[in-house]
């Protein structure tokens, strides 16, 4: 592939050597630490999911690795069925001996321009503080805030929880509440209860028994899964535990149950309050007040970011998505 060259900064795509200085890079700007825990976290997310190996470029000065941009291949269901390609944006980076160099846009714009051939229906992601002004500028549209639902275990678990005004760690705390979520999803009903899972009623992750083994089967994030009863075809749902300053929070991934069984929906989300231990349980959308005990939180929720590359798809109103908080957390 013919580099792109700007200045002395030529963009290309990312090669397997480029593995170190990549993870390097990332330690560096995003916080990780560069062990063989996050090692094998990027070879999980990047090379292991099912929709794909993602694409992968980077900024090069010199010899020097001074800039990265993955896209992760995802695929969305829409309401009517259609299976859609798409990416997301994510692990961004740029050494800070090179910023306001415009490396973020070139990457940008050069990994549009590659995907865009390949009939993907458009990129998205929840950028933070830092990235998101500059997907706004080369072609994003903010789409709108993920309304988060809270839900407190006690008084004394709402005032560690109104302490925990930090980000959630990254890596789990072991729990032993449920079953591990890979042992769960081993189980071949998995496939029985997508099938009754029923139309979704905006943009989700086309959700496979092989999505969801790789979604939930790195070990290190220990994943935890309650089913209703022995049978997985009656409903689960996913979590995991994540410390958040002096607060114990329950991350509630997937409520997963037949199409029109609220009730067995209702009956997971209890059983997860009730067995996960947690100062709080979370989950992406609820009613500002539910009757399932979950609180809107006001101003809370990742912020959604979306930039079409064919004509005509959806997703450029918050009213087009249905998801959930396994498809923002973590990635």
């Amino acid at each position: 592939m013919t580099g792109v060259l700007t200045d002395s900064i030529d963009v290309r795509a990312a090669e397997p050597a480029d593995r170190p200085a990549i993870l390097d890079l990332l330690g560096l700007t995003l916080g990780w630490v560069t062990d063989g825990w996050f090692d094998a976290f990027y070879a999980w997310k990047h090379q292991q999911n099912p929709f794909g190996a993602s694409l992968s470029w980077v900024a090069v000065d010199g010899e020097v690795i001074v800039g990265h941009r993955v896209f992760l291949r995802w695929e969305h269901v829409t309401p009517d069925g259609e299976v859609l390609r798409t990416v997301r944006a994510v692990d961004t980076a740029t050494h800070p001996s090179h910023q306001r160099r415009g490396i973020f846009r070139r990457l940008n714009l050069h990994a549009v321009n590659e995907v865009s051939s390949e009939r993907v229906a458009f990129v998205f992601n929840t950028p933070n503080d830092s990235s998101r002004p500059g997907n706004l500028k080369v072609g994003w549209s903010q789409v709108g805030r993920l309304g988060v639902g809270v839900r407190v275990a006690s008084p004394l678990s709402a005032l560690r929880v109104a302490r925990a005004r930090v980000p959630a760690d990254v890596w789990s705390v072991p729990s032993t509440a449920g079953q591990p979520a890979p042992d769960v999803l081993a189980s071949s009903a998995i496939r029985d209860l997508m099938d009754a899972l029923g139309p979704v009623s905006g943009l989700a992750t086309h959700r496979t028994p092989a999505y969801l083994r790789w979604r939930y089967g790195f070990e290190p994030l220990s994943y935890r899964a309650i089913t209703l009863g022995d049978d997985v075809r009656d409903g689960v749902a996913i979590f995991r535990l994540r410390r958040r300053g002096p607060a114990l929070e329950c991350a509630l991934c997937e409520v997963l149950v037949p199409q029109g069984d609220r009730g067995a929906g209702r009956a997971l989300v209890r059983a997860v309050v009730s067995e996960c231990g947690a100062d709080y349980v979370v989950r992406l959308g609820c009613a500002p007040v539910g009757r399932d005990g979950f609180v809107r939180a006001p101003g809370q929720g990742p912020l959604l970011t979306w930039r079409p590359l064919r004509e005509a798809v959806p997703g450029g109103r918050l009213d087009d998505w249905a998801l959930g908080l396994g498809d923002v957390e973590l990635l």
